[in-house]
């Protein structure tokens, strides 16, 4: 009898499970079409994930489902896109979140090394704060930028200058740089409170397509009426300090530069001064605060990161202030700001608006490098020396010395 012999098949390998990323996504979000391109164009490249994709805005199914998720994962969604691969997430879009993307995609890959991807050279130790995010640098470079231009503002140096000329009769730097400094350390404080403000509604209502647009086209709406007030200053719109407010202003600083009044009555004084005209001064600085406001909220950054972020714009923004004040306070001496010089800030600052207002509209991503950002504010600067020069040029021509 013949042994049998039983011939061993060997086990079919098992294919290995794609990765999935899931995207909830909004019918008009425009950085929910710049992701899913992406991923469209990763999977040209790269095989081996899926992309379940899932429209919230108009698809009740999808939004339930995308909220159980957050849920899950302990996060709390406020805009779209928002992608899960896995225990990890993000929300919104930017070339930093989508590189994040493809590394965690391709990490999970078969036969791939781990990659650690929050790695990514944008984390810094801030002490007391602890590991902080600046959501990459070309936002930390953003904000340094927008703060320095913002903190020319005409309005404030106005002000400042004002106060300071009035004071400086008392005749004692101590006074000076006390009133001085409660002063600045109160609008600074005010004018933070409307950052965060104007941050958490824009954070609130970001997932809706169309916000960034409004923002844009309220940037170039500031921005145009500023350099239209370099040319014809105060005729029309125009954000600056009314002449209504401005007796109340001299009446102020002049209490507040009386010799015998007593220091922490003055002080107060000065604290209640710098509260109402910081009010007063809203409507003529707020185009910056709501151009980079929007910045980090479609960054999706921590609170820690803005915190961060926003200590570091107002620091800036308080930079010229600061060179004033100090000047001021060491050789007893102001210089009040003319008027020729505030419609050159105002050109300055009107074309950064209307420069960072048309990226916004037709080159976001721009925003996302320092190559973008640096190219950005060259081109309004370059711009605004030009609209000067052709200014200066025909108003020669004309013998026109104002």
């Amino acid at each position: 009898m013949q042994p049998v012999t039983i011939e061993q098949v060997p086990d079919e390998p098992v294919p290995d499970e794609p990765v999935v990323v899931e995207v909830f996504w909004g019918d008009g979000c425009p950085y929910c079409e710049d992701l899913l391109d992406a991923l469209d164009r990763l999977a040209d490249d790269l095989s081996g994930f899926v992309v379940d994709d899932y429209e919230v805005w108009y698809d009740e199914d999808g939004r339930d489902l995308m909220f159980a998720r957050a849920a899950e994962l302990g996060v709390d969604v406020q805009a779209v896109p928002f992608t899960v691969i896995g225990e990890e997430s993000w929300v919104g879009y930017s070339t930093q979140i989508e590189r994040q993307i493809e590394a965690a995609i391709v990490g999970r890959l078969p036969g791939a090394p781990p990659t650690d991807v929050a790695d990514d050279g944008t984390r810094i130790d801030v002490p007391l704060v602890g590991d902080v995010d600046v959501a990459g640098r070309s936002l930390l470079l953003t904000t340094v930028l927008i703060a320095f231009v913002d903190g020319f503002n005409p309005c404030s140096l106005w002000v400042l200058t004002v106060l300071l000329a009035l004071v400086l009769h008392t005749g004692s730097r101590r006074r000076v740089a006390l009133i001085g400094g409660t002063f600045l350390l109160v609008t600074t404080a005010i004018y933070g409170l409307f950052i965060v403000g104007v941050y958490s509604a824009l954070s609130f209502v970001g997932a809706l397509g169309w916000i960034r647009g409004v923002v844009a086209l309220f940037a170039l709406t500031f921005g145009l009426i500023n350099v239209k007030d370099f040319f014809w200053f105060k005729v029309g719109p125009s954000m600056t300090i009314s002449d209504e407010h401005k007796p109340g202003i001299y009446r102020q600083a002049r209490a507040l530069g009386r010799p015998g009044a007593a220091l922490p009555a003055v002080m107060a004084g000065a604290a209640v001064m710098a509260a109402g005209v910081a009010l007063v001064e809203i409507p003529c600085t707020a185009g910056f605060p709501v151009i980079w406001s929007d910045l980090v909220a479609t960054a999706d950054t921590s609170t820690a990161t803005f915190a961060l972020l926003l200590g570091v714009y107002l620091l800036v923004y308080l930079f010229d202030e600061l060179l004033v004040f100090g000047a001021a306070v060491v050789t007893m001496r102001a210089t009040k700001l003319q008027e020729r010089h505030g419609r050159v800030l105002k050109l300055i600052g009107g074309m950064v608006m209307i420069t960072i207002a048309v990226t916004i509209l037709f080159a976001p991503d721009m925003m996302n490098t320092i190559g973008g950002v640096l190219l950005v504010f060259l081109i309004s600067i370059a711009a605004s020396g030009a609209v000067a020069l052709a200014d200066h040029v025909f108003r020669s021509r004309r013998g026109v010395t104002s």
